[in-house]
């Protein structure tokens, strides 16, 4: 195990900050964190990613600055969720979303979504990314979706019961710890039932201690009961637990400490969500704790209520902001000396693992990905949770088809928009690859009344009609318009949530696959289209 016994008082507080970078390569300034901040642990989005061999390369140029000033490795995480959170998505095995495994083992008695699949499965993609350079995955997510007016977590969460999340997110953590990847189990206490996003305001879990303890919790006790390396936390309130109102459970020490740490028995890494996300960025500054905004000082209260690593994703000033103001906590005596050094030897026992310490021993090339037992597991599961109810589209009749996509990309989706067709997620390439002549119209998720009255007339001129839709049931216009259209000649497609399926029930056709990603939408087509495979 690394050591820091003698480690300068800078050089143990950046172990606890974990920070993003702008771009594919190393800039100037994330150079300049690792030397002299001495960050210990980076993020990758999809900002930083072209290829897998790029990020291979750019994984190896962060330790390699790193060992100019240290022999204790970074840790180097993405959100390698499934589905609609794949941060690395062309040359890798693709993931479903979490929530399409249970739905394929509900729904369909074939094989490709056990339990024992979804582990294999996750070992599979983890040991894709331990070959890029990658060494903590903050996947799974834990969350129960007992809220389908959940704005955020939806298909990220395997199910809408305890026991449901409780196999198949246990079953996704052995797949990535077996690959010799950490696992990170998100979002402690429990990000479920919510109707309000934490990257845009703070939500609220109103539950007595009693329905936390038999619901949002039970995932995350059989996880840590199984040895999970890390838990991220929620930037949600939970006043069961903790009073205040104003106090989410990452900056709760009721939370971290008296319920993770000393009732739940925890002993791994308690990392943050993004401290930028509103709930927390956006917070009304406290004069108890150092200059800063809420992110700078939601660093301080986070580490002071027992978190390990603070995570800052994007901002380069609030990075630094972060690192300058935990030393002057340390030195104002905020935070214990004592509570450093117990973090840091939390996170330095994480970065023993081989998978952490031996990356100079990795190929510079990744040798083994997408390998063919890989590539048919992950469309067998795929395919088993695909739902299609009705006729396929009639052959060679033209089709209107309705994309609905975000009109702003977002670090939580992240949908590339203004990227190559094939990127998006749009059947447009599938349909005409098949012979259909297809028309597509794009609209926003927010529907306007110009969108609006534009695709009912197209509607009513077109012989077919697909309507793809994107969390319809959280959107009034979106719901409204699909509500308005021909339904003898509709085929609804839900692009995210298959709740949106209940919004034309008597449409002609209806069908979804938790996902509007190509790999998703590959495994519908057949349905659709009505080719036997």
């Amino acid at each position: 195990m690394f050591q820091m016994i003698s480690a300068t008082l800078q050089a143990q507080l950046g172990q606890l900050v974990m920070v993003g970078l702008p771009g594919t390569t190393v800039d100037a300034a994330s150079a300049a964190l690792i030397r002299e901040q001495r960050v210990g642990g980076f993020i990758l989005f999809r900002r930083n990613i072209e290829s897998p061999r790029q990020v291979a390369a750019l994984c190896r140029q962060l330790q390699e600055i790193n060992a100019e000033v240290s022999t204790i490795p970074l840790l180097i995480g993405i959100d390698q969720e499934g589905g609609m959170v794949m941060r690395i998505e062309e040359g890798m095995t693709p993931l479903p979303s979490p929530m399409a495994y249970a739905s394929g083992y509900a729904s369909h008695a074939v094989r490709g979504s056990s339990p024992a699949d979804c582990e294999q499965l996750h070992y599979y993609a983890a040991d894709e990314l331990r070959q890029l350079g990658i060494n903590i995955n903050f996947a799974p997510s834990l969350d129960i979706n007992n809220n389908r007016q959940n704005p955020v977590i939806g298909v990220r969460s395997f199910g809408e019961n305890a026991a449901t999340v409780s196999v198949y997110g246990l079953a996704a953590l052995r797949g990535i710890q077996r690959a010799g990847l950490a696992a990170t189990a998100k979002h402690f206490p429990g990000h479920g039932d919510t109707a309000t996003d934490s990257h845009y305001a703070l939500p609220l879990v109103p539950h007595d201690r009693a329905r936390l303890d038999s619901v949002e919790l039970v995932p995350f006790k059989s996880a840590i009961a199984a040895g999970v390396d890390a838990i991220m936390t929620a930037h949600v309130v939970f006043p069961a637990i903790e009073p205040d109102p104003n106090t989410p459970a990452t900056l709760s020490r009721a939370v971290l400490t008296g319920l993770l740490r000393e009732e739940l028995g925890f002993a791994g890494l308690i990392i943050t969500d993004c401290l930028e996300m509103d709930a927390i960025g956006r917070r009304p500054l406290n004069p108890a704790w150092p200059a800063g905004d809420g992110t700078v000082q939601g660093a301080v209260q986070a580490i002071a209520a027992g978190a390990d690593i603070a995570l800052v994703s994007h901002t380069l000033a609030r990075q630094q902001g972060a690192v300058a103001a935990l030393t002057q906590a340390v030195k104002q005596g905020l935070i214990a000396v004592e509570q450093v050094e117990a973090s840091v030897a939390r996170i330095l026992a994480l970065k023993a693992k081989a998978v952490v310490q031996d990356w100079a021993s990795l190929p510079r090339e990744p040798q083994a990905l997408q390998q063919s037992a890989a590539l048919q597991l992950a469309a067998e599961i795929q395919a088993a949770g695909v739902e299609f109810y009705g006729p396929p589209l009639q052959p060679g009749e033209p089709v209107v088809l309705v994309t609905v996509e975000l009109s702003h990309r977002t670090e939580i989706d992240e949908v590339a928009l203004g990227a190559s067709v094939s990127a998006r997620g749009t059947l447009l390439p599938s349909l005409q690859a098949a012979g259909w002549p297809v028309h597509e119209i794009v609209i926003s998720p927010q529907v306007t009344a110009e969108e609006a009255a534009y695709v009912q007339a197209a509607a009513a001129a077109a012989p077919q009609l697909v309507f793809q839709s994107y969390n319809a049931t959280r959107f009034a216009q979106q719901a409204a318009l699909i509500a308005s259209l021909p339904m003898e000649k509709l085929t609804l497609i839900a692009g995210r949530n298959p709740y949106d399926l209940a919004l034309a029930p008597t449409a002609r056709s209806r069908g979804g696959a938790c996902s509007n990603r190509p790999a998703a939408l590959q495994q519908l087509l057949p349905r659709l289209l009505g080719i036997s495979v």
